[in-house]
């Protein structure tokens, strides 16, 4: 494997030593892997973000794109990090099916390698490798070995640091490393290398990682119609405007990402064409300047066709990584931190809000950048009116302000919130009617050109489509929330002689209402029934029917029928209300003077009975069909001792379920874990069932029924 070498420099500001130090070992990876793109993230102190600290070889673009990301997001970095793993993408056919949205915006072709930076017991970030696609379909024993090596060192800088005090902390941007300038010993050298170059009748251009042009021969010059001075130190898309296009851009990240050698064809001004190769090494892209129209090498990719008015690729990458990260989004908060996350480092604002309007006044649905000040003095304000003297105000269209005095010219009552200098209000609409406006407000004067307010138009349409989402979600996850909880029963009734303890967690946040339940019913002085089930479902229905299952469970058990009886009437009605739907339940009769309780179960978990002091029993009674099936079903009772002191365990599914997790090995473990011991309150022991830390990979409701008969008796 050929090693290649680089020297870092440090051009914006002068690093400190622990940087350096940091900054040598990512070198020291990606040469010693033969990578051509790596960079360092780091955890941010809050553990929910990764923040990119340095890289070396990624067009800067792309890195400000990713430079933040969030630990749950679907893709290669936070997943390693969450995983505590090393992942590895052979190509982009391989990303595609691991990470859709990663490659949807980064349509490269590319191999990469993720390995979390691990030690003193916890995880730091990640170390982020890339090969040309191609490079190996695999990663080698000696490539893992150097990727191993490079994370415990960098896991070991970071420890150190941390423990003196001066802990390593990204910048709000990533730190670029460039290759080191030439030395002056090396002048003569690179003099000599330029005027054989210049013998050449074809033109080479060194174009450096940041894409500013570092050498430039006279016959690339003389084919460019520029003096070579010019074009020292620029970037060629802004020292030539005719090549200054999203197409020829995106084109430079595909070289660059990949690794690939490409091609395009440009018109000049005078009206004659003009060949660009592209060859990207690790310090950058060396171009080779030809007159259009000749043949391309077998080898390279054949230049595309000169296209008259390039497709805007760039801005559609952007829109399309966006747009696949907001379909996550459920909430307007949440909707507000994907679009600041996208949109706040690569257009430089400052801050961000949603405004929504009701009876005359403002609401802030949801804001990120603004003060708790400035928040609170807006939201609730009358919305402000434009000067009569201005153009009707047509709520439907953005509307930009470069600077405080234009305004205060079109809004003459405006406020100025956290000293911000210019903003651009887009409408959010959908169906035709603006339902929220979007803010972007920026801490200096800023200027608008066409292409940029072209952009941000379009993304006023991806923000649209969520926030409507989001506040419809919002609506329909009220309306079930308020109905599930109205036909859960608020208290239970005290029965002398039995304890109890109940608990209804709701699934993680974003999913839809459950149709989970338990009851206690009184039957007599001595006799009581619990009751715990679960309607198939997440949604409004089954909030409904779980309290029509409740209700008829609760007429036919004090009526007097038994167990086996309350659930085939039960089962009969549900056929008939919803033969759609499905409902699991358990029914238990207990009898607090004998110290007995009699089961019957619909498909329902089995109890567990805990005694203090002996191994947990898990109750095998015969489970009869689920509820709603076959109206001719019948249901087998089990009776079953419950002696004074003894805790009997009701619970559904979502305590339990895991993905990947065998259901009789989950109620194993749930076994182990219930552990009730004598006099212990029975609402602690509820709240010890239920993993806090398991909440954000909950899948379903879950509802836990504890019952312990006392050891006096009623």
């Amino acid at each position: 494997m050929e090693k290649r070498t680089a020297e870092p420099v440090r051009e914006h500001a002068a690093p400190r030593p622990d940087q350096a130090g940091l900054d040598d070992l990512l070198i020291q990876a990606i040469t010693g892997t033969g990578a051509h793109i790596g960079a360092v993230y780091l955890l941010a102190d809050d553990g929910r973000v990764l923040l990119m600290d340095v890289q070396l070889g990624m067009p800067e673009p792309i890195a400000m794109s990713w430079a933040r990301l969030r630990v749950g997001d679907p893709v290669l970095v936070p997943r390693a990090v969450r995983e505590d793993r090393l992942i590895w993408v052979s190509g982009r056919e391989d990303l595609a099916r691991q990470f859709p949205s990663a490659a949807l915006s980064l349509p490269y072709h590319f191999a990469s390698a993720v390995s979390p930076i691990r030690g003193g017991g916890r995880v730091w970030g990640a170390l982020l490798l890339v090969w040309p696609a191609g490079y190996s379909h695999t990663l080698s024993r000696e490539q893992r070995d150097v990727i191993d090596t490079s994370s415990a060192a960098l896991a070991r800088l970071l420890q150190r640091e941390a423990d003196r005090g001066e802990p390593i902390t990204p910048g709000p941007r990533p730190r670029i490393l460039n290759p080191r300038p030439a030395r002056a010993a090396d002048t003569a050298s690179q003099l000599i290398a330029l005027q054989a170059f210049n013998r050449l009748p074809e033109g080479y251009c060194s174009i450096d990682v940041e894409g500013r042009i570092s050498l430039i021969t006279a016959p690339a010059a003389e084919m460019l119609s520029v003096y070579t001075s010019e074009l020292q130190g620029e970037r060629l898309g802004e020292a030539l405007p005719w090549l200054d296009d999203p197409l020829y851009e995106d084109l430079y990240r595909s070289a660059v990402v990949s690794g690939r050698v490409t091609a395009f064809t440009a018109r000049h001004p005078s009206g004659r064409l003009v060949t660009f190769r592209l060859f990207p090494g690790l310090t950058g892209v060396t171009l080779r300047i030809t007159p259009g129209g000749q043949d391309h090498d077998p080898a390279e990719r054949p230049p595309p066709h000169e296209i008259g008015q390039p497709t805007r690729i760039i801005a559609l990458h952007e829109m399309l990584h966006l747009a696949t990260t907001l379909a996550r989004a459920v909430t307007a908060q949440e909707v507000v931190d994907l679009v600041a996350d996208h949109v706040m480092p690569v257009y430089d604002v400052q801050a961000l809000a949603i405004l929504t309007s009701k009876g005359g006044r403002m609401r802030v649905a949801a804001s990120r950048g603004y003060s708790r000040q400035a928040v609170a003095e807006f939201d609730g304000r009358p919305a402000i009116p434009p000067a009569p003297e201005r153009r009707p105000h047509d709520a439907a269209r953005p509307a930009f302000f470069e600077s405080w005095d234009e305004l205060r010219e079109t809004y003459p009552d405006a406020v100025a919130s956290d000293d911000m200098k210019a903003w651009a209000f887009l409408p959010l609409v959908t169906s035709g009617r603006p339902i929220a406006t979007c803010v972007l407000a920026y801490d200096r004067p800023h200027r608008f050109d066409s292409d940029e307010r072209a952009t941000l138009t379009a993304l006023a349409g991806l923000i649209a489509q969520a926030f409507e989402r989001a506040r419809l979600y919002d609506v329909k996850h009220q309306l079930a929330q308020c109905l599930q909880s109205s036909l859960l029963p608020r208290t239970l009734p005290e029965i002398p002689g039995l304890d109890l303890a109940a608990r209804y967690v709701p699934a993680t946040p974003g999913m839809d209402i459950g149709g989970d339940f338990y009851d206690l019913i009184r039957l007599s002085d001595t006799q009581a029934a619990a009751v715990i089930g679960d309607v198939q479902g997440h949604d409004v229905t089954a909030a409904a029917l779980m309290g029509q299952v409740r209700t008829a469970i609760r007429a036919h058990a004090t009526a007097g029928a038994s167990p086996g009886e309350v659930l085939a009437h039960t089962n009969r009605l549900l056929v008939e209300l919803a033969p759609d739907r499905f409902t699991s339940c358990l029914y238990v009769s207990i009898d607090l003077e004998r110290h007995t309780a009699c089961l019957a179960s619909a498909g329902h978990l089995p109890p567990l009975l805990g005694r203090p002091g002996e191994p947990t029993r898990v109750v095998d009674s015969t489970p009869g069909l689920l509820l709603g099936i076959d109206p001719e079903a019948e249901y087998a009772v089990l009776d079953v001792g419950l002696p004074p002191g003894s805790v009997l365990l009701l619970y559904t599914d979502g305590l339990i379920e895991q993905p990947g997790l065998d259901l009789g090995d989950a109620i194993r473990h749930l076994a182990e874990r219930f552990n009730p011991t004598e006099d212990g309150p029975l609402p602690a022991l509820a709240d010890s069932l239920i993993d806090p830390g398991a909440q954000e990979q909950r899948i379903d409701d879950c509802a836990v029924l504890l019952l312990r008969p006392a050891a006096t008796g009623p």
